[in-house]
């Protein structure tokens, strides 16, 4: 116990100083720092320019290695360096530079992100930060967006959190604040799985600063198109891991529940192989929640980067391809007509549907009734996204 607070303690500090390092050390729990390098993990500072510019004065938050500056002004992030609402913005554009940066490392030189830096329709309501690489060697298309918002929480949305337990008295507003990082990365080769992984916190209070309420959920999950046992081993055991150095029950509590949530019921099959899921953590110290989902998001280089590696030059032929098209189309199945974040995002007012879509990839394909033959590699993927497996 005293050992993994004294990690919290450290973790904290290294997320509001936001070290001018990379923490390839703690990756290096993961996989070896050497082939983490080679992934492209080693961060540059590309936008140091124009986070620069946006410094008007000296500041102890080191903003360089971000892929833009952040949401909230530098002053209030100084202002307030214990509370859990900076905690978070600093550590979702840390993650955020650091996948981004990983991820270019895969497409060679030459091919980088466009970085889009937005506000809501009223700037004192925050914003977002959306970076979208499109048509890539390695990735057809791969987002990874912050948002940090403070807004009015509206009708519809008190009716879904009262539906999840939550003591909302009906007659008081109520508004929130949100930050959290969403990432959909779709490979062009089939081989490569798709990745999703999205950590948040969440507060909403009533108009008199009462009715407090507060919690982080989020979760990552791996979609294949091809079944490689041996990646998806790697991508479960490195969230094992990550869950297990907080509570010995949280990976298989969790997994579950990635099972259940990535469910398309019509079809009777899951979105994909599953990874962990989890919403609505609270607990007495959220210290101990920050570092848990901390550690998660820091697990999603070493669970991925190793499977894009070993096939992202594979070889491919039209009907691998017409297949990934097929399960693409699922994909946006899901996200269209289940998935919870996309239905916050529709429901919360003047909402930015250019990064809610951002999940969807460049092309899909449906057929009428397909269905892959008995004995083929597509239909031993099928059988598994009905029957899940344990994998760790």
């Amino acid at each position: 116990m005293a050992s993994r607070l004294v990690r919290g303690v450290a973790r904290t500090m290294t997320t509001v100083a936001a070290v001018k390092t990379p923490r390839l050390t703690r990756a290096g729990r993961y996989i070896s720092t050497s082939l983490l390098v080679s992934g492209g993990v080693a961060l540059y500072a590309s936008h140091q320019g124009s986070v620069a510019a946006a410094q008007k004065a000296p500041t102890t938050i080191d903003t360089s290695k971000f892929m833009a500056p952040p949401i909230t002004e530098l002053s209030v992030l100084e202002g307030k360096p214990n509370d859990m609402r900076t905690k978070m913005e600093l550590m979702i554009m840390r993650i955020q530079s650091e996948f981004c940066r990983a991820l270019e490392g895969e497409e060679g030189a030459g091919c980088k992100f466009t970085v889009d830096r937005w506000r809501r329709h009223n700037p004192s309501e925050g914003g977002g930060v959306t970076c979208v690489l499109q048509d890539g060697k390695t990735f057809e298309k791969a987002g990874v967006n912050i948002t940090v918002m403070t807004a009015p929480l509206s009708k519809e949305l008190q009716a879904s959190m009262r539906a999840r337990g939550k003591k909302l008295p009906e007659d008081k507003k109520f508004s929130f604040f949100a930050a959290g990082i969403s990432s959909v990365i779709h490979p062009r080769n089939p081989h490569v799985p798709t990745i999703h992984f999205n950590y948040r916190y969440f507060e909403m209070q009533d108009e008199d600063g009462n009715n407090k309420h507060w919690w982080f959920g989020g979760g990552t999950d791996l979609t294949p198109y091809y079944l490689d046992e041996g990646d998806v081993k790697l991508f479960h055991g490195v969230l094992k891991s990550a869950c297990d150095r907080h509570q010995p029950d949280y990976y298989s509590r969790f997994k579950k529940w990635c099972d259940d949530y990535f469910f398309v019921k019509f079809r009777g099959e899951r979105r994909g192989v599953g990874g962990i899921f989890f919403d609505d953590l609270e607990d007495t110290d959220p210290e101990k929640m920050f570092g848990f989902v901390t550690d998660c998001a820091d697990a999603v280089i070493p669970s991925y980067l190793p499977l894009v590696k070993k096939h992202k030059n594979d070889a491919v032929s039209e009907e691998e391809r017409r297949w990934q098209l097929l399960r693409r189309g699922r994909y946006v199945e899901f996200n269209l007509v289940y998935d919870r974040g996309t239905k916050f995002g529709f429901a919360t007012p003047n909402a930015r549907i250019e990064s809610i879509l951002m999940s969807l990839p460049l092309h899909a394909r449906w057929e009428y009734m397909h269905q892959p033959a008995p004995g083929t590699p597509e239909y031993k993927i099928t059988e598994v996204l009905k029957n899940p497996k344990d994998w760790v």
